[in-house]
């Protein structure tokens, strides 16, 4: 049934991957078992336009571009090398043909959310001048640049775009001599000496290698190791060691490569560590955390804000030597770490002063492993990997911290126990099944309440848990003893002849194990067993009702209260497994479920068969031989 529709509409968004989350309301989040018809009320089908700008005019730097509005808006794009320290967009000449001025709005960047926003500059002034200034503009990559006229309709304005880049002269470090002569020796930057000999320039990815003559340097670039040690874990490390040296002249800058299109379904975690002998009272260390390009403005600005992006601040100072970061799901792209030592009251104190910092970044799949209320999980979809902490006992927060909702101990134990001890109500069965010497239906009974049990217990989160094998197992074997408990019961009722049943018992239980391992959740791999059993049962029943001429079992009592009640609790329990079970109430729900399905089985297994004087020998020979007669009659009495 089509509930409705809705459309999203994203002007200029940016390039690269998009995606689209479906999230059901609270009331709506039961606990569904694949295979039943309500599954199916959740399934949406999402669409996509695409219309693409054709006419788009490419702005070279330093070289005027003329324009001409009317009633379309004009798209230009320019592409932004490396080490690109600001960019500066200028309108110039700009004229209208009714009246003086320039009423022109110019939009620079594209649409992506939460962090990336448009630069505007709208040129309602008299002057034919206006000009919008992009500091750290995201590097290596095409810039767009919206230009759109706010005049009346048919009204012509002319102007020339141009655009002028100021280049940032880098000094790489690199040690590969010293790592090359000396291997099996720890370096550290404090007893580097920094010289021009010893560095390199690298502009743009396209592979050349040039030098930026004139002006100081603007950044100290650090090399850093990219280390993949296991699915959405990443490590990253600097080449001479952990130690990065902070100067006040200059930001040292790190490049956090997180582009390999696996990196953004995880945690990023950024650790910085300051000496104490080093940082004085007098002096801090500013760090800035950016997506696309390095925050290089610490002289003027501390806010950590580039062209587009608003990064993440970080102090060190002699109160606090540590400071961390945790980003959740990063976006895919390159990240810089910029830091840089500042002395806001005595600035003649930072002229000599260098500060050894210590960093610790890595990727993470899930931040604490979720902690003790929640597990870590991993989710590919379509090529993309995500991780996510999956909370439990009301916990919430990217790595289940958040106890704004949480139960409290007393309540952990009691659902605890009220999931574990329901299981004993399997006693009835198991003793039911012993007396009536059903040993082989006793032995599956015990199964179930056992790995029920401490399933259950290993289920649980925080104080309450209880593993003695891995999760996956008590589940399985959880799951396992469910079915085979159902198979074996009905079977039980069917009084097959002993080598046919034990053959179905074999397997049943064989097909239902294969398959729980193709889909643990599959309702109807569980159930088609059991149907096929129940079949079974009820063409035994129809047989002897048509062979004895009578209904079979033939003793109301056996139908008013045995079969009735354990039927009815068998159908109230796959009722409230399939339909009312939702995470709220799980745990009383499922505690019913576990007393429903073992009062059913108590009330649904046979008779004893009797035995006594089934025999009798016919005639007896000298050779000891005996021939016998099975005289027993099949009475389906209740004892």
């Amino acid at each position: 049934m089509l509930l409705g529709n809705t459309s999203v509409n994203i002007s200029h968004p940016a390039p690269g991957d998009w995606f689209l989350v479906a999230h059901l309301p609270p009331s709506s989040q039961k606990i569904q078992v694949k295979g039943f018809v309500p599954t199916c009320a959740y399934i949406f089908q999402p669409d996509m336009l695409v219309m693409r700008v054709v006419e788009v005019s490419i702005l070279e730097p330093d070289i005027p571009l003329p324009q001409t509005l009317l009633s379309h808006p004009s798209y230009l794009k320019i592409f932004v090398p490396e080490y690109t320290q600001e960019l500066r967009l200028e309108l110039q000449g700009c004229v209208s043909s009714v009246s003086p001025g320039c009423p022109v709005r110019l939009t620079a960047g594209v649409t992506t959310l939460p962090r990336n926003f448009q630069r505007v500059l709208t040129c309602t002034g008299l002057a034919p001048f206006c000009h919008l200034l992009l500091s750290s503009p995201p590097w290596g990559r095409w810039l767009q640049v919206t230009v759109e006229s706010l005049a009346e309709p048919h009204v012509t304005v002319g102007f020339t775009a141009k655009a002028a880049f100021t280049a940032c002269r880098p000094w790489s470090v690199t040690f590969h001599h010293l790592i090359q002569n000396n291997p099996n020796q720890t370096y550290d930057t404090s007893a580097v000496q920094l010289s021009q000999s010893a560095a390199h320039w690298d502009l743009g990815r396209s592979g050349r290698s040039s030098r930026v003559d004139g002006g100081p340097f603007c950044l100290l670039n650090y090399p850093v190791l990219r280390e993949d040690t296991d699915v959405v874990s990443v490590h990253f490390q600097p080449l001479n060691g952990a130690f990065v040296l902070v100067h006040s002249n200059m930001p040292s800058v790190m490049q956090l490569r997180l582009d390999t299109g696996m990196d953004s379904g995880g945690s990023f975690i950024i650790v910085l560590r300051a000496n104490k002998s080093e940082v004085t009272n007098g002096t801090s260390v500013a760090a800035c955390v950016n997506v696309a390009s390095p925050f290089l403005s610490f002289n003027a600005s501390l806010n950590c804000t580039t062209a587009f992006f608003q990064g993440y601040p970080m102090f060190l100072s002699a109160s606090s030597h540590m400071a961390n970061l945790i980003i959740p799901y990063p976006e895919t792209d390159n990240w810089y770490l910029s830091l840089q030592l500042v002395c806001p009251e005595s600035p003649e104190d930072c002229e000599q002063a260098a500060v050894r910092v210590e960093t610790v970044l890595y990727l993470v799949p899930c931040l604490n492993d979720c902690g003790p209320y929640g597990q870590c999980l991993l989710l590919r979809r379509y090529g993309y990997l995500y991780a996510g902490c999956s909370c439990k006992a009301g916990w919430r927060g990217w790595s289940c911290t958040d106890n704004s909702t949480a139960q409290t101990a007393a309540q952990q134990r009691a659902a605890a126990l009220l999931l574990t001890l329901s299981n004993l109500m399997f006693l009835a069965p198991i003793a039911i099944s012993v007396h009536r010497s059903f040993l082989v239906e006793a032995s599956v009974y015990f199964y179930t309440m056992f790995f029920s049990t401490f399933y259950h217990a290993c289920d649980q989160p925080g104080e309450a848990v209880l593993c003695i094998l891995s999760y996956d197992t008590l589940q399985y074997c959880d799951f396992l003893g469910s079915g085979a408990s159902t198979w074996v019961t009905i079977l039980c009722m069917a009084r097959l002849k002993t080598i046919l049943k034990q053959v179905l018992l074999v397997l049943g239980l064989l097909v239902i194990a294969m398959s729980l391992q193709m889909d643990r959740r599959g309702i109807w791999n569980l159930m088609g067993p059991c149907v096929f059993a129940f079949v079974i049962m009820a063409f035994m029943w129809i047989y002897r009702c048509g062979h004895r001429r009578q209904c079979y079992p033939t003793s109301w009592q056996r139908w008013v209260f045995y079969l009735l009640p354990g039927i009815s609790m068998a159908f109230v329990g796959i009722a409230m497994y399939t339909s009312m079970m939702t995470s709220d109430n799980y745990y009383y729900t499922h505690s019913i479920w576990h007393i429903l399905l073992a009062g059913s089985v108590a009330f649904l297994l046979p008779p004893r068969e009797e035995k006594a004087g089934s025999w009798a020998c016919l005639q007896k020979f000298p050779c000891h031989y005996q021939i016998c007669r099975n005289d027993r009659d099949e009475l389906y009495t209740v004892t």
